[in-house]
């Protein structure tokens, strides 16, 4: 018999994003990934989810996690892969294996910055894209 699907969303953050709050403020805000946490964490319960909260500043944690969430049947992920958006096929090729809806986040429009900023990796296996304006 099959697995069912959990009621839970996995939230991953790539690196540096545990800066939050203290590195540039002025262009990534002064929150916390602390507040964000909090932030996902009462979003979530008011639909009735549960949420996994994680970041981390190496490549193979996130990948490990995110076939995690497939493995666990997650309802859906939500990842910020941060530096590693332009520049992981690993994450992609991990992403490309989910089977629930993969949301990619940016705390700044990525496409409004360098250039070298503007090719995410991720946008391929996502089925959206949300960005600061």
């Amino acid at each position: 018999m099959a697995k069912a699907v959990s009621k839970t969303i996995y939230v991953l953050n790539g690196p540096n994003m545990n800066l939050l709050g203290t590195r540039e403020p002025k262009k990534y805000g002064r929150a916390t990934l602390a507040d964000v946490e909090k932030l996902c964490r009462a979003s979530a319960k008011r639909f009735g989810f549960e949420v996994v909260f994680r970041q981390s500043n190496i490549e193979g944690e996130l990948v490990n996690w995110i076939q995690e969430a497939q493995a666990e049947r997650a309802t859906g992920l939500l990842i910020n892969p941060a530096g590693y958006t332009t520049t992981s096929i690993a994450i992609l090729d991990a992403l490309l294996t989910c089977t629930m809806p993969v949301v990619e986040v940016h705390v700044t429009n990525i496409h409004a910055r360098e250039s070298f900023r503007q090719n995410s990796y991720v946008s391929k296996a996502a089925k959206a894209v949300i960005a600061a304006m």
